[in-house]
């Protein structure tokens, strides 16, 4: 894992301050980086992500090798598989997503935005096999 030296900077990003870009995990999402992991010195990562296109195949069955890791929903919904279990996660709603949970994001809405924060910043994504087959279907944006 994270094996940085602690740095605790003061950070004040603004809206202003940072756009929504493209080039994060997933391309069908934007991310917006709000400043933590530089000020923590790579401990936590905290950023925005929003919808940028419609689902289609989702991010496939996966796991994060983190510490800790929570989501939590600022605007619309989105519909995970936490192992075998579907989870519907509507604005305000928060998440803890237990280390090494394995999770499956297909399906959102237009205005999906949440902020999810990770520790520690360069956590790893691991891809992993389906613990199920009964995924709901995808509801399509008109």
């Amino acid at each position: 894992m994270n094996k940085h030296d602690p740095v605790m900077r003061f950070s004040h990003v603004k809206p202003e301050d940072t756009q929504f870009v493209g080039g994060g995990l997933r391309d069908f999402f934007l991310y917006r980086d709000l400043g933590i992991a530089d000020a923590t010195g790579g401990q936590v990562i905290c950023h925005l992500v929003k919808a940028n296109m419609p689902p289609s195949e989702g991010t496939g069955w996966h796991r994060h090798d983190c510490d800790f890791q929570i989501v939590i929903m600022t605007k619309g919904w989105a519909k995970f598989m936490y192992e075998d279990k579907p989870t519907l996660v509507k604005a305000g709603d928060v998440v803890h997503q237990r280390p090494g949970i394995v999770h499956y994001l297909f399906d959102y809405s237009p205005d999906m935005e949440y902020l999810e924060i990770v520790s520690p910043a360069d956590f790893k994504t691991v891809d992993m096999p389906a613990p199920t087959d009964r995924v709901p279907p995808v509801t399509p944006w008109t």
